[in-house]
């Protein structure tokens, strides 16, 4: 199956797919390259493009030309050469996100939680590339040694679903709460209210959480974690994404009507006092833009079109969405749940296109399509490129290191507790995937 770069490509030339069907990209900007736009600030084309990016978000600038006019086969013999020189000094992490063309070079593939483990598990490397977006390399910092780098390829991989709750405006809004909640536990000692923070935000708000008696969660171990809150606080704050939290606090069975929503730009986050104080999740107004594509109208026209299909869906979409879905879970669970079909089945995912392709092609038995029809890859995944790998393995080859993300230790202290009773939080088969 053609990868996602090359679907693009074929889209801006024929408005056709590899399989010569009639298909269209969100934007024709997908079709150049990152350091076209990296100049800007921007989240760039794909999911992410109409979403605000705050003023001062990295921006990563120019690359040496050479990676830049170099051809995809050439891109991947350096990078090949790069890593056999380095040898156990250096380890690639993948997310499931990214394009085929730099996950062919991953040593580890995986969703957050299982790359924020498999980061522990190389306690050899100098060198982390994580392949993936700002806030996942923070996280590797915080746990990884002292001694080792950990590096983004690209610093204006971002993430705008992170950006949608700041250190400040969780501050006010935390400030707020007490105030209606006061600071004192109730009479089995639970605290009025505990911050849960999803993988997807900055090491300032994971810190944040570790000095308030809170803790991380992925939307591997989301229930895991919410259980964790439940038995220590009386409610929850969850932020940034709304979604994840309200889809597995329904599960448990919490109902919406305790479950306020927490707009930043309000007074009360937009409720009244009563509403917050009969809250038992109050959910942060903050969203992924590539699953926020996913409708009800696509799993209905799926439905008709391919009868018997199981939809499958990831728990950032909207709760309309995960209920009209068979199934519902983290990137590795829809992976496993397609691996783990036994008879041939047509399967209809809801979640980012390059992962979706890469299902299609490793489990050829079944048919497998993404549920929105418009090529939208993560802006954000999307800026990593394999010129921008290349350019980083080349510099550790003549001893440089270039894009290390540093948190200072003041915030990754405080960080590092909250990621620590996250990794003890385990969901079912959480294992990080070895590439052979």
């Amino acid at each position: 199956m053609a990868s996602v770069d090359t679907t693009i490509q074929l889209i801006r030339t024929t408005g056709r797919n590899a399989d010569g069907q009639p298909q269209e990209a969100c934007s024709p900007a997908l079709a150049k390259s990152p350091w076209d736009f990296d100049r800007e600030l921007q989240y760039g084309p794909g999911s992410s493009m109409g979403d605000v990016i705050p003023t001062g978000s990295p921006r990563q600038g120019s690359i040496p030309e050479e990676y830049q006019r170099a051809t995809p086969e050439e891109l991947d013999a350096r990078i090949r050469a790069a890593k056999q020189t380095l040898g156990d000094r250096v380890v690639v992490l993948g997310h499931f996100y990214q394009r085929d063309e730099v996950v062919e070079h991953a040593d580890f593939l995986g969703d957050s939680f299982q790359l924020a483990n498999a980061a522990q598990t190389v306690p050899n490397a100098e060198a982390i590339i994580f392949c993936g977006v700002h806030f996942m390399a923070e996280t590797a910092d915080i746990l990884a040694r002292e001694d080792q780098a950990v590096i983004l390829p690209n610093l204006a991989a971002g993430c705008s679903m992170a950006d949608m709750a700041d250190e400040d405006s969780v501050e006010e809004a935390w400030a707020e709460l007490e105030a209606i909640y006061g600071t004192e536990p109730d009479a089995d000692g639970k605290a009025p209210i505990i911050p849960v923070t999803y993988m997807n935000s900055s090491a300032a708000l994971k810190a944040f959480c570790g000095r308030h008696g809170g803790i991380v969660c992925t939307s591997s171990n989301a229930e895991t974690v919410l259980e964790w809150a439940f038995e220590r606080g009386q409610r929850v704050l969850f932020f940034p994404d709304q979604h994840l939290g309200r889809n597995t606090a329904k599960k448990m069975g919490v109902p919406l009507e305790r479950m306020p929503m927490w707009n930043p730009r309000k007074p009360l986050g937009g409720n009244t006092t009563d509403e917050l104080m009969d809250a038992r999740v109050v959910l942060w107004h903050g969203f992924c833009s590539v699953h926020k594509r996913f409708t009800v109208d696509q799993i209905e026209k799926a439905r008709a079109t391919h009868p018997g299909v199981h939809v499958v869906v990831h728990p950032e979409c909207p709760m309309p969405v995960v209920d009209a879905a068979d199934s519902a879970g983290s990137t590795d669970f829809i992976r496993k749940a397609i691996a783990a079909a036994t008879e041939p089945t047509t399967f209809a995912v809801g979640t980012e296109i390059n992962m979706v392709n890469r299902l299609a092609a490793e489990f050829p038995q079944h048919e497998i399509f993404c549920l929105d029809p418009v090529v939208c890859p993560c802006s954000t995944m999307y800026r990593i490129h394999p010129g921008y790998l290349a350019w980083v393995l080349e510099a550790l080859v003549r001893g440089e290191v270039l894009n290390q993300i540093r948190v200072p230790e003041e915030v990754a202290a405080d960080a590092r507790v909250a990621l620590e009773r996250m990794l003890a939080a385990l969901p079912k088969d959480a294992a990080p995937t070895t590439k052979d």
